[in-house]
């Protein structure tokens, strides 16, 4: 037994966090999913109203939604104008008291459009234009009144007409609502009676991530610990409900029920390209500017030619790096590499000596003597091999000989001190600023043409490919 749980624990916590990650990824996409619901009610409730009925019934209440009196009264009338047609006919005293009713309750609907207050006045325009349109009539009012009136009712088309109100006018009629209107002048909205378990819930979640945060990092107070996970706040949210997207995408991902990964590349891929090339551009560019300012203002001739204006050095070893990396260099050059390059040398010193010799009468007379014909090679072979230890002995000697170094610093010294007696002169210091001044701006021309002409497309692909070739 114990075996066992030794073998299977450490993948027990792994696999009850991972749960407990796509058990909130999964609420929290039922959320994100009735917010998007919410949102889209009232623009689509007539789609609602007519595909799932039962869903408005029940809905209808978190929005403050309630039948309209006026237009339920109105299609109540038409109801019972159909019941006492068949009870007494259309010839009586009652189904013309009915006719008369439906005729007022039309114009009335007409002149207050008791669709205005759920902005729905497109469907009275409908209406209107679906009655002209029966009874050949260019007034709403006189289309109203003849079309409820015996003169236009009869038993020959009375199915026919009640047909055409069923289909045409009573679903445009019956989407009609009333919206309650809260005591702040918005109209009533209880979402958040189904948005509060879940807040309640990513609230507790919110908290116990803080506090293991706080613990896996003592070095955080509770506030830092909170903005590592700043984006669960978006999620306890009463307004802006659809910034919830963010934390849905980002548990979605961490939890591995959706691969992002693709379109995590495409995102980056295009903010690159399209944010790459500007910012490269405006850093080129400001770059040359301020070395095109600096040279205008004289701060390079000033710290060139005036070295004690320069700004101290701070020596860390009491080291001169830079000499002390030639000087290794120098070493290895000479001690290492050039005796491995020995041969080589020798054959090149030898192919010279024998280009320059064959130029000679008196060196190829020498060679047409019978038994003298390799004495010559021989020679030059003898020659190549004494100037190259000659010439290897000698540097290893000036490295080690402190008269050389003394009077190669020497000569580097009045060199500097040579040349910088020459820039001080006017003219040479303002002809050379203006050839680098020209020369800058030259380069910061055919560098922003160079990105303009090129982008940055390539240079996206090259890093995509490191990337790649690094993972594998």
């Amino acid at each position: 037994m114990s075996f066992a749980q030794q073998t299977t624990s450490p993948n027990q916590p792994n696999r009850r966090r991972r749960g407990i990650e796509r058990f909130f990824a999964i609420v929290a996409l039922i959320n994100f999913c009735l917010v998007l619901f919410d949102y889209s009610y009232i623009p689509w409730r007539d789609f609602y109203f007519r595909t799932v009925p039962s869903v408005t019934q029940q809905y209808d209440f978190f929005k403050g939604i309630e039948p309209h009196r006026e237009t339920e009264r109105y299609l109540a009338q038409v109801n019972a104008l159909e019941q006492q047609i068949e009870q007494t006919g259309l010839q009586s005293e009652e189904t013309e008291s009915l006719l008369q009713e439906l005729q007022f309750l039309s114009n009335e609907m007409i002149e207050d459009n008791p669709f205005a207050e759920a902005n729905k006045s497109g469907s009275l325009a409908k209406i209107k234009n679906q009655i002209r349109a029966r009874t050949n009539q260019e007034s709403a009012h006189k289309a109203f009144d003849l079309f409820w009136s015996t003169q236009h009712l009869s038993p020959q088309n009375l199915q026919q007409e009640f047909s055409f109100f069923d289909t045409q006018l009573r679903p445009l009629i019956e989407t009609n609502y009333y919206r309650d209107i809260s005591t702040n002048g918005k109209f009533v909205d209880k979402f958040w009676l189904i948005d509060l378990p879940f807040v309640i819930l990513f609230g507790c979640e919110f908290i116990v991530r803080t506090f293991a945060i706080s613990r896996k990092y003592p070095d955080l107070n509770w506030l830092q610990a909170m903005l590592r996970r700043w984006f669960d706040l978006l999620l306890l949210l009463p307004f802006w409900r659809w910034l919830r997207i963010i934390p849905l995408t980002v548990r979605l991902y961490q939890s591995e029920l959706v691969d992002l990964e693709p379109l995590r590349e495409q995102i980056n891929h295009d903010v690159v390209i399209n944010f790459a090339e500007e910012i490269t551009e405006i850093v080129g560019i400001r770059i040359i500017d301020q070395a095109q300012n600096a040279l205008k203002r004289g701060d390079v001739a000033n710290w060139v030619l005036n070295p004690n204006s320069r700004r101290p050095y701070i020596n860390i070893n009491n080291t001169n790096e830079v000499q002390a990396i030639a000087t290794r260099l120098l070493d290895l050059s000479i001690h290492q590499v050039l005796p491995k390059m020995q041969p080589d040398i020798e054959a090149l010193v030898q192919h010279i000596v024998i280009n320059s010799l064959n130029q000679s009468p008196l060196y190829r007379q020498i060679q047409n003597v019978p038994g003298m014909r390799r004495l010559p090679d021989q020679l030059t072979e003898k020659l190549a091999t004494d100037i190259s230890h000659s010439a290897y002995s000698t540097m290893s000697t000036f490295l080690q000989d402190p008269v050389v170094i003394q009077l190669s610093n020497q000569l580097v010294e009045n060199f500097i001190q040579s040349l910088q007696v020459e820039l001080q002169k006017q003219q040479n210091v303002q002809e050379i600023q203006s050839l680098v001044i020209d020369l800058l701006e030259e380069i910061k021309i055919n560098y922003v043409k160079g990105i303009a002409t090129e982008g940055v497309e390539k240079l996206w692909e090259e890093s995509y490919q490191l990337r790649k070739i690094a993972q594998q």
